[in-house]
């Protein structure tokens, strides 16, 4: 029975709940696979077996550095270990956020006005708010956590806004507020084509769509999203050639903003949450699609397995 090390746990805020993630994974494995649970973190790596072992592939859980970066699979790649996960440069890439909404606007892609700031940069506030307007957001550009994020509302809360996000990343984007309806739509692959599943509408209880909306129920995530169906299938559609032309494998979840009908990227995740409280379980089962087969699917088809 070939043997799939599953990596979690990691350098980020929301390693929490990158074990429950992995945990829900762990407990719908497709049945002909073994598969290992392999806890990182800053000090060590730690594989959930009374024996050491080895693994013949790998299957990448982190939330944020060093997996959803790209980090755990050049080290992989290096060592010849196949993974299921996207590859180092679609990983980097839609790992940060502002570089990642550059790149799509580049094939016209709608994304918020921002500005990139990076660790130690001067910020003059009254000139960012003059030219991104209020409110705007200010999150961490190099991190894949929920923490660190502020809606800022007025002049004296830009300095305080920066110094939050500074404490997760080293670079930091404030980004123009987009009024409309959030969805995020579920990308992944099958043998011959590229599926994205049902949207998800995110009515979030707090300001923003932040930890506390994720993961402490403070937001509501309605399966199938609440939008005319036109919209809906053009959302999906560039979600797909998203995901295509960054070159990701298994599953990603591309959250937009719906302005006036116009689809606007938010951000890319390589590595969406698989919690119980998570949105693509959700997603799947409206499909009708158990987890079990799910991963199975996509294990046949990135590794061949």
């Amino acid at each position: 029975m070939k043997r799939i090390g599953l990596i979690c746990g990691g350098f980020s805020s929301e390693y929490a709940i990158s074990i429950k993630s992995a945990q829900t994974i762990q407990q719908h494995f497709p049945s002909h696979l073994s598969c290992v649970l392999i806890e990182i973190n800053r000090e060590n790596w730690q594989v959930k077996l009374k024996e050491t072992t080895d693994i013949d592939a790998a299957l990448i859980y982190t939330h944020g550095d060093p997996g959803e970066n790209g980090k755990i699979q050049a080290y992989l790649d290096m060592l010849q270990i196949p993974y299921v996960n996207s590859g180092v440069l679609g990983s980097a890439l839609s790992f940060d956020k502002w570089y990642c909404n550059q790149f799509l606007k580049g094939f016209g892609f709608a994304v918020a006005q921002s500005q990139l700031f990076r660790f130690g940069q001067a910020i003059d506030a009254q000139k960012l708010c003059d030219q991104l307007g209020l409110p705007l957001f200010v999150k961490p550009s190099d991190s894949g956590s929920s923490f660190g994020i502020s809606k800022v509302k007025s002049v004296t809360q830009v300095q305080p806004a920066f110094d939050a996000a500074f404490q997760e990343g080293r670079s930091v984007v404030a980004e123009a507020f987009l009024d409309g309806t959030e969805v995020t739509c579920g990308v992944y692959r099958k043998q011959n084509e590229i599926v994205a599943l049902p949207l998800t509408e995110i009515v979030s209880e707090t300001e923003f769509f932040d930890y506390a909306a994720k993961y402490d129920g403070k937001s509501k995530e309605i399966t199938p999203a609440r939008i005319a169906e036109t919209v809906g299938v053009e959302v999906q559609q560039q979600a797909k050639k998203i995901y295509e032309l960054l070159g990701l494998r298994s599953i990603a979840r591309i959250d937009f903003m719906i302005v006036a009908d116009k689809p606007h990227v938010i951000e890319v995740n390589t590595t969406p949450g698989f919690s119980p409280a998570s949105i693509v379980p959700q997603m799947l089962s409206c499909a009708q699609i158990s987890i079990q087969d799910f991963w199975t699917e996509i294990i046949r088809v990135e590794l061949g397995m």
